[in-house]
């Protein structure tokens, strides 16, 4: 999808979402009133989310202006400054909610991912998110997942082949599962997913172009590499957290992937106040 088709979608959906039939209580406001107010970061973090936080302010008034402090994918510190804002009371405040539930959202995922990448430095291997995404928010997790400093999986089902465990199952093997979506995958790469040395040779047998080692132990991983001699690309996934992250990554495999970095985020502490 294109990232500022989904940006100007996402944001219509929330905005909606919020104001439905009309922003009661900013009524209260004279129409004329205007406003300046600063965006201020809680604690220390990634910032991610300028395109929706530009585009929130876009739809309910054209005349606010914005002026970003920081750049997207920057680190700062508790109570720094993120932007201040100009204009229309009543769009300020009827947008406020909306701006920062982006801009906390995508920049809790890009720090999570921050501090993935940051472990893993040096280190000739790709730390990747997955599509444990929030519902309706994929690409805006994935672009911070890029923004925090790690690197995207499959975007959905369309742009590579994961055949899992119960893929095989409904096929019957792994070598009949490859052989079956290969005349569907187009070109696409065609990854697999073991859970035992045994299915990996097997893999290896039908030349997946990437095996996932599922919940395999520090030993496993390491006879796997040695299996493989670098004919696949190799994966590791299953309980990945920070705790052993430099571990994982020093066996030689080639990515490493983890819902983590979009589902376990909590949302960074973002305050509005008007000048």
């Amino acid at each position: 999808m294109d990232l500022a088709r989904s940006v100007t979608e996402n944001v219509r959906i929330a905005l909606a979402e919020d104001i439905g039939s009309g922003d009661l209580t900013a009524a209260l406001i004279p129409v004329d009133a205007m406003a300046r107010a600063v965006v201020i970061s809680r604690e220390a973090a990634v910032v991610c989310g300028r395109p929706w936080v530009d585009e929130v302010f876009n739809q309910l008034d054209q005349r606010v202006e914005i002026n970003w402090l920081v750049q997207e994918g920057e680190k700062v510190a508790p109570d720094q400054e993120l932007f201040h804002l100009s204009g229309s009371a009543r769009a300020l405040l009827t947008g406020e909610r909306t701006a920062l539930n982006f801009l906390q959202t995508l920049s809790a995922t890009a720090t999570e991912a921050s501090r993935y990448a940051d472990v893993v430095a040096g280190l000739d291997v790709k730390i990747l998110d997955t599509r444990k995404t929030i519902p309706g928010l994929r690409e805006a997790q994935k672009y911070a997942v890029s923004c925090g400093g790690c690197f995207n999986h499959r975007h959905g089902l369309y742009d590579a082949v994961l055949i899992k465990e119960n893929h095989i199952l409904a096929a019957g093997s792994i070598a009949a599962a490859v052989t079956k979506v290969r005349p569907y995958a187009q070109g696409k790469p065609v990854e697999v997913e073991v859970e035992s040395l045994a299915e990996l040779r097997e893999a290896l047998a039908v030349e997946a172009d990437i095996i996932m080692l599922d919940n395999f132990s520090l030993e496993q991983i390491g006879e796997a590499v040695a299996i493989n001699q670098g004919q696949a690309k190799l994966e590791v996934s299953g309980n990945v957290c920070l705790d052993g992250l430099r571990r994982l990554a020093e066996t030689g495999v080639d990515y490493i992937s983890t819902g983590a970095l979009t589902k376990h985020v909590r949302a960074v502490d973002l305050s509005m106040r008007f000048l």
